[in-house]
């Protein structure tokens, strides 16, 4: 008989999922409001890095954190520092966007850059740099309350069906949304973010029960120094024979899409001649695989076992991103964006639930935190490039093509890196790693001892 996912679940979820229409509303919103501000492809990738920064200088801190209160607070109170960060946001947008033009004249390129770009610039970015830390802390949290919550018999399904969930409000239905609250008004979609980031912080309080990390059967009385804490995270995945590989495969698998879509709402503009709502239209792509791929992906996972599912997601990237690279069709890129997708959370399902079933509770939050920083650290750094790449790429092989660069730049490192996977993330390896697992629950083997 199957175990329910209960109602602590289905709130996180509820939560999880509002929360996310919000992002699928701000990320129209952030890089449309920045096209109005700027048209420097550095710039405006800039705002994505100052979003993904955080992941890299912050997010080992945040583990430590993570495994010092309950991780439920955690969530609710950067969902409330969210929603007063964001509703700050809409309220200096309300007061410039008189200055700004309409989404149509920027698409067209000939709307006039505001007095105040400058300073706006530099709202977006401060807001973008907060949001992010908030975020980090919030998103660590959350994942490690998963199996505090579900039987892990539950956790593929579980996970499966938030991200599924998720992309829908994130990729579905908020863009689109955003697009028409932005021909509105420009601060009518940072006030709806911070609206759902309100709901959501009020849910996760509702969630009963204490979600601090269990003790470790060795843990002394003593508490370890913050930094002996977060260095026992490091060694611990630094030296597991899985997980340092998958966390370096995800590093560059993020990296690559930062890379790729720092300036994709100028590829949007200028090569598809998008405005806002098709921009909106064009994102729901993401929702169309997430939704088939949160379906299938616990399927296909036992069907083809986990080892082989991962290199699917990575041949897929390759694929998807030199087509992308070379199409000039609306329709040709929604498709790729939708394969995309699913492959990705065909990725997230198998190894954010690998994560949470073999990692200690212990050093959960820390070795997720770890696991993050070289997956989500990378994404900054790749939006950076992706901005370089078009700047230096436009005057060797003109606008269009540097703006291409980025996407097939990204498929030729999934090629190298579907190498590098094989021997590193096959069942082998998967299988082994459940048996270090089973032993270090009885106390005879440690990991990074």
């Amino acid at each position: 008989m199957t175990t329910p996912l209960g109602r602590s679940y289905w709130k996180l979820w509820t939560a999880s999922v509002i929360s996310n229409f919000g992002d699928g509303v701000s990320f129209i919103a952030y890089p449309w409001l920045a096209s109005a501000v700027t048209r420097d492809p550095v710039q405006i990738s800039l705002v994505a890095v100052a979003t993904r920064l955080p992941w890299l200088i912050f997010t080992l801190p945040a583990g430590v954190i993570t495994d010092r209160v309950d991780r439920r607070r955690l969530v609710a109170w950067m969902d409330v520092v969210r929603f007063l960060l964001t509703l700050g946001v809409a309220f200096i947008v309300l007061g410039v966007q008189d200055q700004l033009a309409s989404p149509d004249a920027i698409a067209a390129g000939t709307a006039a850059l505001p007095d105040s770009a400058t300073l706006l610039l530099v709202m977006i970015y401060a807001a973008s740099l907060l949001l992010g830390f908030a975020e980090v802390l919030r998103d660590n949290s959350a994942q490690t309350l998963m199996p505090a919550i579900v039987v892990d018999e539950n956790l593929e399904k579980a996970n499966g069906r938030l991200w599924g969930a998720e992309q829908v409000m994130n990729s579905f239905v908020g863009p689109p949304v955003g697009g028409f609250l932005l021909a509105i008004g420009f601060a009518l979609p940072f006030f709806v973010d911070a609206g759902t980031f309100g709901v959501a912080a009020a849910l996760v309080f509702m969630i009963g029960g204490e979600f601090r990390a269990k003790k470790s059967p060795s843990q002394t009385q003593v508490k370890p120094s913050f930094k002996a804490e977060m260095k026992e995270g490091v060694r611990w995945l630094w030296h597991h024979p899985l997980f340092r590989p998958m966390a370096i495969s995800l590093g560059v698998l993020n990296a690559m899409s930062s890379l790729a879509f720092a300036t994709f709402v100028l590829f949007a503009q200028e090569i598809l001649e998008l405005d806002a709502a098709g921009f909106g239209i064009l994102m729901t792509a993401g929702a169309a695989g997430a939704v088939i791929g949160s379906f299938i992906a616990a399927w296909v996972s036992k069907k083809i076992g986990q080892g082989p599912s991962l290199f699917v997601t990575l041949a897929g990237g390759a694929i998807t991103f030199l087509v992308i690279g070379l199409t000039s069709s609306g329709l040709v890129l929604w498709t790729m964006v939708a394969l995309m997708t699913l492959t990705s959370v065909l990725w997230n399902v198998i190894t954010v639930s690998l994560r949470q079933s073999l990692i200690p509770d212990h050093l959960l939050g820390r070795v997720n935190s770890v696991y993050r920083f070289f997956g989500w650290g990378m994404m900054p750094i790749g939006s950076v490039l992706g901005g370089l790449i078009v700047v230096l790429a436009e005057p060797l092989v003109g606008r269009e093509w540097a703006l291409r660069w980025p996407f097939i730049i990204g498929a030729l490192v999934h090629v190298a890196l579907f190498f590098y996977a094989v021997p590193n993330l096959n069942s082998r390896r998967i299988e082994e790693a459940r048996a270090m697992a089973k032993t270090q629950e009885s106390g005879v083997e440690s990991v990074g001892d």
